[in-house]
């Protein structure tokens, strides 16, 4: 009994290297990311700058005013001769033009032009929100399948250190027979191998480890070398359902979101066209003033100083005859341009809809996986005990020992690799469902 409940210590007692380190919880590693994240801030910046042009559309609706100003000054050397058979002959002829006008022009139609270029704006600001979204979705499922790897590789971790720990009782049971003269060298000495195998293999796991939280602070944008601990456990949701799935990520994809807007951009892109075969009526308003200033007076008819101040009105209009046919050609690329996305958005369809069910089946295959995997890896640690006990009492070889405890190494690996994949096809599936954020 002594024996049993000491290799039953071995096996489920075990001392890791994170028991003093402070636990990082998934949603604090999510939180952190949503803040920090490059990828998600670059995302936030393209879209706000759909948003400042957005915040200027109704510049499109109100009047352009300029103003315009200028002085010329004249020094000309004149000669004239008049019918009446008069001569004039003068140098430095002096003069100054003082010019100024303030313009104003305002467009009452444009084929209704500006009213698609406002709403065309307005979508590129949704647009920009479900590019944030898109990104703000693919970040988080690359934190919980980070994490969650993490949490694997500790998991590893522990069942290598208890593999050791049996590989450290053979090594002692070996050198006590091989003591008594019941054992021989070879069963020491492969003992001892395959107990520095395992050293070596936790050296390694250790390190996986740590690389894995460098890639985890680095999606967070924290400093690399920032050291925690993560859970124990990877939770799953074994709940599910294919077809709910399958219908709410037709309406919740980002990208499938993504590409509807781009044909709502489209169809506002032709109106545009559209709208450019129809006249354009402007008001137009000015306030001149003019003045000259002329230093000599050449003849009777020439005024020493003119003034002009007048304020005008009216309206203009342009009427498109005849550009090259450019127009139409704007018109048809418009057009094929929506029948490319619209062929887009049914090709992400089918693709998405293969992605669901690769993801769904496969998440059905781990689940069945696992719970192979629990009941194996129960009767393999009880198979330990039994043989581990069988070879201290000398009616078993380390054969047989050696082979219950790589059949226990294989639930683990199994098992571990089982409760991780199936994380991470739940990740993927709440990913192509648009579920990861709300």
């Amino acid at each position: 009994m002594k024996t049993i409940s000491k290799i039953t210590f071995l096996l489920f007692i075990t001392v890791t290297s994170f028991a003093q380190e402070r636990v990082l919880s998934l949603d604090e590693a999510i939180a952190t990311a949503l803040k920090n994240n490059y990828d998600i801030q670059l995302a936030k910046k393209d879209s706000s700058s759909a948003a400042i042009d957005n915040s200027y559309a109704y510049a499109a609706f109100i009047p352009r005013l300029n103003a315009t100003g200028g002085i010329i000054f004249n020094n000309n050397d004149q000669k004239q001769k008049l019918a009446s058979g008069t001569t004039t002959s003068r140098k430095g002829v002096r003069s100054d033009n003082l010019s100024s006008a303030v313009q104003l022009t305002w467009t009452l139609f444009d084929g209704l032009k500006m009213f698609a270029t406002r709403d065309k704006l307005a979508e590129f600001v949704k647009l920009g929100e479900l590019n944030i979204k898109n990104q703000i979705i693919n970040t988080l499922a690359a934190v919980i399948n980070n994490y969650y790897n993490i949490v694997r590789q500790k998991q590893q971790l522990k069942a290598i250190e208890e593999q050791m720990s049996i590989s450290d009782e053979r090594v002692k049971l070996a050198d006590k027979k091989l003591a008594v003269g019941l054992g021989s060298k070879p069963e020491l000495l492969q003992a001892k191998v395959d107990l520095n195998a395992q050293k070596a293999a936790r050296l390694n796991e250790l390190t996986l480890i740590d690389q894995l939280k460098q890639q985890l602070n680095q999606s967070m944008a924290i400093a690399i070398n920032s050291s925690y601990d993560v859970s124990d456990t990877i939770p799953f949701d074994a709940a599910l359902n294919y077809d709910d799935i399958l219908n709410k990520s037709e309406e919740r994809n980002p990208l499938l979101q993504i590409s509807r807007k781009n044909i709502d951009i489209s169809k506002l892109t032709l109106k545009e066209r559209k709208a450019e075969r129809l006249p354009t009526i402007n008001f137009n308003s000015a306030y001149n003033f003019g003045k000259t200033d002329n230093k000599v007076v050449l003849n009777q008819f020439t005024p020493l100083f003119n003034r002009t101040v007048g304020f005008n009105y009216g309206l203009s209009a342009t009427i498109p005859i005849l550009n090259g046919f450019n127009s139409q050609r704007l018109i048809k690329q418009a057009k094929l341009d929506i029948q490319y996305q619209q062929l887009i958005l049914e090709n992400q369809k089918s693709q998405l809809s293969l992605a669901v069910s690769n993801a769904f089946k496969d998440y059905e295959l781990q689940k069945k996986s696992l719970a192979l995997e629990e009941e194996n890896l129960a009767l393999a640690k009880e198979n330990v005990m039994i043989a581990l006990e069988r070879f201290r009492q000398g009616v078993s070889t380390y054969l047989e020992l050696r082979e219950a405890q790589k059949s226990l190494e294989d639930g683990y690996n199994r098992l571990i690799a089982a409760r991780y994949n199936t994380k991470l096809a739940e990740t993927e599936l709440l990913r192509l469902k648009g579920d990861l954020i709300k």
